[in-house]
């Protein structure tokens, strides 16, 4: 064993301090040695491995940052063993498109094609996925959006974990309300519902609730076909409104993105929450519902943010992970998403700054709910600046003690490992699908707060998507408003499909 490890110092191309028995982190296959206490002579200088490692912890203390880095390895995520992850979801894909036990739904939807231009017609959009309910009127010609109009509604804490009845009746009374402000409530209308939920799908306009996620817990809907009770209390309310289109956020984000590049094949939302879903090859796709003899391609939800609830992710699961998990709402599930997930994240630092406390390496534990993901972001936002001010002075008040300068350095180099292990995960993800679509070139539509607004979490997808995947050309393209657009846009290919029919 050389002398490098021997005294815990990381020979990697980035100098990554690991600490962990000794043993540097830079090289392959080194999360499995480092959990076994072991360090494999070779491959030391495996370049490929060390573009995965995020930088180290500079500090003037040096013997605390040795110590830090050694209690956050398990956060730092070696290329070997994101290959390993890559390998599981491809397993874990093949399964689920064989109806086989899965943590992946891969759920068909239904959608055969995406925007061809000829989009025409006004169409009604709903959003449900977060705390506020949108309803939006759109109106598209020659493919090209001319008119939006949009609400939005609260939905209070009593709705979203009451009765399921009395959401969707909420929900009908929020469009009377709308076609009314819009003076349109005597108007034949169709209608594209964003549910963004896990569901099971029978057709492009109907499908069933598998299991409530985020802040959403509603009671009496095991079986119920959501697109179905939306269209029943729509006509208890006398309005002529026909749901057409029944889908979720990410498959809006995919539809949404090719109307922008008719390149896209792939969409995913990182945001509250994560999932993503790609144009898969109908041959390969087992449940279907309906005729599909003249279907090539069709949208598949993949739902990731569960993947690895049957425990074949367990291998990069950490007791900082863990405690988050036992912290949630839904406990022992959307295993996937917690890694990656905005909801997650700032939780996520908070947990690994109290892991620092308990060794002594930090002041004092953040408070519960203390930290949120826009807290992570503007931490790496300042670190990317070079100044702490602002990092310093947020910490003071979520760990109720003052911290001090290279404390928040610390805190920045926490967030700067989450943030990075978060990019790697999603990225594995996209890659796997960019193989497995084998084109030549793929336009990735991605959406949701936490790329939009995180500072560093596009340009290392970029980076990671591309050593993962490198024989295989892509763009990330950012698709704003996948859940509304994408909705619209979904409803008119429905119309089309329907008039050739």
């Amino acid at each position: 064993m050389s002398t490098a490890v021997e005294n815990g110092v990381s020979n990697g191309v980035n100098g990554v301090s690991n600490g962990v028995n000794g043993v540097s982190n830079g090289v392959n296959g080194l999360l499995e040695a480092r959990r076994n206490g072991h360090a494999p002579a070779a491959h030391v200088h495996d370049r490929w491995d060390e573009q995965f490692l995020p930088p180290p912890l500079r500090i003037d203390d040096q013997a605390r940052a040795q110590k830090i880095n050694a209690r956050l390895s398990d956060l730092i995520l070696t290329g070997a063993t994101l290959r390993r992850v890559g390998e599981v979801f491809e397993r874990e894909i093949e399964r689920g498109l064989k109806e086989q036990p899965s943590s992946l739904q891969m759920e068909n939807t239904y959608i055969p094609e995406l925007p061809d231009g000829t989009e025409e017609g006004l169409f009604l959009a709903l959003d449900l996925g977060g705390t506020n309910f949108r309803v939006l009127l759109l109106e598209l010609r020659g493919g090209e959006l001319v008119k939006e109009d949009v609400k939005q509604y609260h939905i209070s804490d009593a709705l979203r974990v009451g009765p399921g009845q009395d959401l969707f009746n909420f929900l009908a009374d929020c469009v009377l309300d709308f076609v009314r402000s819009e003076g349109m409530e005597n108007e034949k209308l169709s209608l594209g519902f964003t549910f963004s939920f896990p569901m099971k799908q029978h057709s492009i306009l109907s499908g069933e609730l598998i299991t409530w996620t985020k802040s959403f817990k509603c009671g009496g809907m095991e079986g119920v076909d959501v697109a179905a009770l939306l269209q029943k209390c729509l006509r208890a309310r006398n309005l002529d409104i026909t749901v057409r289109v029944l889908l979720n956020d990410t498959t809006g984000t995919l539809v949404a993105g090719a109307h922008i590049d008719p390149s896209v094949g792939i969409g995913v939302i990182l945001g509250t929450g994560s999932n993503g879903c790609y144009m898969e090859r109908a041959s390969r796709v087992q449940h279907w519902e309906a005729a599909h003899e003249r279907v090539h391609d069709v949208c598949v939800d993949v739902e990731w943010g569960a993947f690895g609830d049957n425990g074949c992710l367990d291998f990069i699961r950490t007791d900082i992970d863990r405690e988050v998990d036992a912290g949630s709402l839904l406990v022992a599930s959307f295993t996937f998403e917690k890694y990656i997930g905005g909801k997650y994240l700032g939780d996520i630092l908070r947990a690994a700054l109290a892991a620092l406390t308990a060794e002594r390496l930090f002041p004092a534990a953040p408070k519960p709910n203390a930290l949120a993901t826009a807290d992570l972001s503007m931490f790496e936002e300042e670190s990317m600046r070079g100044s702490w001010e602002c990092t310093q002075a947020t910490l003071t008040s979520a760990c109720g003690t003052p911290v001090s300068a290279a404390d928040a350095l610390v805190a920045q180099h926490v967030a700067r490992v989450v943030s990075n292990r978060a990019a790697q995960l999603v990225s594995v993800c996209i890659a796997t699908l960019l193989r497995r679509m084998d084109r030549p070139y793929v336009g990735v539509a991605v959406d949701g707060s936490v790329f939009r607004r995180h500072p560093r979490i596009a340009r290392l997808m970029d980076k990671y998507i591309a050593l993962l995947a490198p024989k295989h050309k892509f763009s990330l393209l950012a698709a704003e408003d996948g859940s509304g657009k994408g909705s619209a846009l979904t409803a008119a290919i429905a119309a089309r499909m329907a008039a050739r029919q």
